[in-house]
């Protein structure tokens, strides 16, 4: 399958590419599967690094469709690594679906590494939803002491049950229901929770927040020119488009 005029941007950029092969699937909820694959050599080249992600390609009716996954637990070593597919309507839900091992998927790595600010922060607020799973646990396992507040945004009955690694001791999790199609429930919970959460020390907090584009425009705005937290301690990127 070519890639169309995406992999051709893609090349240019630098991107390479993979091909993976599917050697296990598991259904975490009713909603959301676990494949884990065969790099095909990626990670030996590459390391690995926090919400490291690929683009992986899917057919739509003769069509590229590719979309963007965090890598889960990637172990260079083995060469393998696991990807998290919210379901739902569309080619790349359905081909997650039907997977099962011995099946293969073409893939584009350009992805650009991400690095935590320094100094480290102490304090981290993460806001997400079904999609930003993986890479919201990417952070929280690279984290080290960091305390984090976390807004999770759910969609299905099943959401409750998300594979999230979080540490009693200093993870809170907030499960906010998706109101009205979209921004409004979590961008009103964060805004009303987060100046007294940041309080004073606006340079030891952290934001990031990896929601659907209209949520990430919102809190980002937010937290930048309203709480005036600087520029490098809010990292925000549009998963999805409602």
């Amino acid at each position: 399958m070519g890639h169309g005029w995406e992999g051709v941007v893609l090349k240019v950029m630098g991107g390479v590419d993979f091909t993976f092969t599917v050697i296990g699937c598991e259904d975490v909820t009713g909603a959301y599967r676990r494949v884990r694959f065969g790099d095909g050599g990626m990670l030996a080249g590459t390391g690995t690094y926090p919400t490291m992600w690929v683009r992986l390609w899917f057919d739509n009716g003769g069509k590229p469709h590719q979309r963007a996954y965090t890598l889960v637990d990637p172990d260079p070593a083995a060469g393998t690594f696991a990807v998290e597919f919210a379901l739902h309507d569309g080619p790349a839900s359905d081909w997650a679906r039907a997977a099962r091992p011995g099946d293969t998927v073409e893939a584009t790595l350009r992805g650009r590494e991400y690095r935590l600010p320094e100094p480290p922060p102490a304090r981290m607020f993460l806001v997400g939803d079904r999609a930003s799973v993986p890479a919201l646990n990417s952070l929280l396992d690279t984290a080290g002491a960091a305390s984090a507040t976390i807004w999770l945004e759910t969609a299905h009955p099943d959401d409750d049950r998300l594979p999230l690694r979080i540490r009693p001791d200093r993870h809170e999790v907030r499960r906010v229901p998706r109101q009205g199609g979209g921004a409004p429930g979590l961008v009103g919970a964060v805004k009303d929770a987060l100046p007294g959460l940041v309080g004073e020390d606006r340079a030891g907090a952290y934001v990031w927040i990896a929601c659907d584009t209209v949520t990430t425009r919102a809190l980002a705005s937010y937290a930048r020119r309203e709480l005036r937290l600087p520029k490098h301690r809010v990292h925000a990127t549009g998963y999805w488009s409602p």
